[in-house]
């Protein structure tokens, strides 16, 4: 059999590693591991990028950047899949959410660049985008999201200062942050949507290290279609039917655990899931997912699973 040659730029990052460990056991992959001193070395680099037949960019936008600029112009099948946020609206990327439509799963399949989406940015489209191309709210919406994370999105530095030994007063409660309305989420989750105006939006990070809950919440009376809490719960079940790594939860599912969605209760899982509540004045929905799986590497392994033509869960895990 041969094997598929994969290289991990960023291999040291929290991403990175994730990926790295969801192919412990999947005999079908062949890493390409650079020598740690020559990891940033443009040159080695660019072997390694032009070797592999999928490169995966785990790393900061100029940096992906860079990455892109490395590649052989005659190179033909090497495969990138970049975790940054670099290139999620660029033309000629496909954008990582293959359940949205089938278009993009299509895209995805057919593509030799594929921007991954951000984690707050996949909780917040795998919601929006439905209601819309469903017809329930159009464009124009005034749309407002919130959203807690656990700390190990926000990268090295934060996570040493919550796991350090002077950890201050401070990050042992939940902190709100992007108060300025600039988060690098924002663009994607305006376009992808096909929203005429930026979201507001309200992410917090809290004392954990994965795990994140998305919550969008809507007027009823400012939809264009009108839907009883059940009746937008199931217009969801049908939008994903068949899909596996997002599950459309059964109507007042929380109250198995007694009315409480945790934020980290799909840590360490690489599918989501979407909870439909409230009342006929005002709904909330919720997604509910790892911000390191489908909100990151898991959702970059599911697209690579789809250019390789394998089953879309190998080496993840969704059960």
């Amino acid at each position: 059999m041969n094997k598929t040659k994969v290289y991990i730029d960023g291999s040291a990052g929290t991403t990175g590693l994730r990926i790295n460990d969801r192919f412990t056991d999947r005999d079908d992959i062949e890493l390409l591991n650079i020598p740690e001193e020559l990891r940033k070395d443009n040159c080695e680099r660019s072997k390694y990028l032009n070797g592999a037949d999928v490169a995966f960019l785990c790393l900061p936008d100029d940096a992906a950047r860079e990455a892109v600029s490395l590649m052989d112009k005659d190179n033909d099948h090497t495969v990138l899949i970049d975790a940054s946020t670099a290139h999620r609206t660029e033309p000629g990327w496909a954008y990582g959410i293959p359940e949205l439509a089938p278009r993009f799963r299509e895209n995805i399949k057919n593509s030799r660049r594929i921007a991954v989406p951000g984690c707050y940015a996949s909780g917040f489209i795998m919601m929006v985008y439905p209601l819309i191309q469903s017809g329930v709210i159009g464009t124009d919406y005034p749309v407002s999201v919130s959203a807690l994370s656990g700390y190990s999105g926000a990268g090295k530095k934060t996570i040493a200062l919550y796991e350090g030994e002077d950890k201050g007063d401070e990050l042992f409660a939940p902190r709100e942050y992007a108060l300025s309305q600039q988060h690098k989420h924002l663009k994607e989750m305006k376009v992808i949507c096909g929203l005429d105006r930026e979201p507001l939006f309200t992410p917090v990070v809290d004392d954990y290290y994965c795990g994140m809950l998305v919550t969008f919440p809507i007027y009823t009376h400012l939809c264009r279609k009108k839907m009883t809490p059940c009746e937008l719960r199931d217009m969801f079940a049908d939008y994903y039917k068949g899909e596996r790594f997002i599950k459309v939860m059964p109507f007042g599912s929380e109250s198995e655990t007694g009315g409480f969605l945790s934020a980290n209760a799909m840590s360490g899982r690489d599918d989501a899931r979407i909870y439909v509540s409230g009342n006929d004045d005002r709904l909330l929905i919720n997604a509910c997912f790892d911000n390191l799986g489908k909100g990151a590497s898991g959702a970059a392994i599911q697209c690579m699973n789809i250019v390789l033509g394998c089953d879309e869960t190998t080496g993840l895990k969704i059960v």
